[in-house]
């Protein structure tokens, strides 16, 4: 069974993004451990990581992927910024074996006017000093991003120097963003695009590192650098290019989890229905 779900809310207890998950059908969840745009973070109580875990075994949600906190650059020349967010990437990840998540996911950062081959040289020392800090359980997968101004991992060739560059085993793999990449101008709209994106993964990274797709339609124009995701089939990549590249070979049996807007009740089950009709499954 392909394994898909959506970014859930924890509103009210970290348990009940399972639940949400599990009423909207889903079998793979996203979620955010905390507040993702403060600094400051509330233990997680053992007895809500022990019913998250008992929860989500019953319920049959796996994987579970925990995406960072948004106030992370582990690029910014700034060193405060940086050494705070050093700080949240390592509790981020005790947090993720806290409750058992199977990956957590990264946006390394923005060079912020900066030289871009030298942040991310600063972004892979940072990892690094996680990574030299503790083993954990989970695994950390790097995003692709945007291509906006300062981005420094939205081409492949840029997620694989971080890869490379970040010793011992705490970096799982990548996260791949359909409306991040269309933004940065890797076209999916056909099998020769496909097959492009393909070729370049398996060329700097492998397949076998792909642990997650994103699925997100575009606002934005291919190669825009406008990270503003879409409903799926409203966007400018739009179905047939989605379906196809989940169903491609090489993504055919990599988790999808959706991305797309949330301004009303019914917009995740009519995304979901969209994607369930692409991948042919029943609900």
């Amino acid at each position: 069974m392909r394994r898909l779900g959506v970014h859930t809310s924890i509103a009210g207890g970290l348990s009940l993004s399972l639940e949400r998950a599990h009423a909207l059908g889903c079998n793979t969840m996203q979620i955010f451990s905390h507040n993702p745009r403060g600094w400051t973070i509330k233990e997680i109580p053992e007895e809500e990581s022990a019913r998250f875990k008992t929860l989500r075994q019953r319920l049959d949600i796996s994987p579970v992927y925990i995406h960072t906190s948004y106030l992370i650059n582990m690029a910014s020349k700034d060193s405060i910024l940086r050494r705070k967010s050093i700080a949240m990437l390592r509790e981020e990840m005790n947090r993720a074996d806290a409750l058992g998540a199977d990956f957590v996911i990264l946006h390394t950062g923005s060079a912020s006017g900066d030289d871009d081959c030298l942040s991310r040289q600063r972004a892979i020392a940072a990892v690094n000093e996680v990574a030299q800090t503790g083993t954990w359980q989970a695994g950390l997968l790097i995003e692709n991003t945007a291509g906006e101004r300062g981005d420094i991992s939205s081409k492949i060739p840029d997620l694989s120097e971080i890869l490379n560059g970040v010793y011992g085993s705490l970096i799982s793999g990548i996260c791949f963003d359909t409306c991040h990449a269309f933004s940065a101008g890797y076209d999916m709209r056909d099998d020769e695009g496909i097959q492009k994106i393909v070729r370049e993964i398996e060329t700097h990274i492998t397949m076998q590192k792909v642990k997650l797709i994103h699925l997100n339609d575009s606002k934005g124009e291919r190669g825009s650098g406008i990270d503003r995701h879409e409903h799926i089939g409203i966007g400018k990549i739009g179905v047939a290019g989605l379906q196809q590249l989940i169903h491609s070979r090489p993504f055919c049996t990599v988790p999808v989890i959706l991305e797309t807007p949330k301004k009303q009740e019914s917009d995740d089950p009519r995304n979901l229905r969209t994607v369930r009709k692409m991948l042919r499954l029943k609900r």
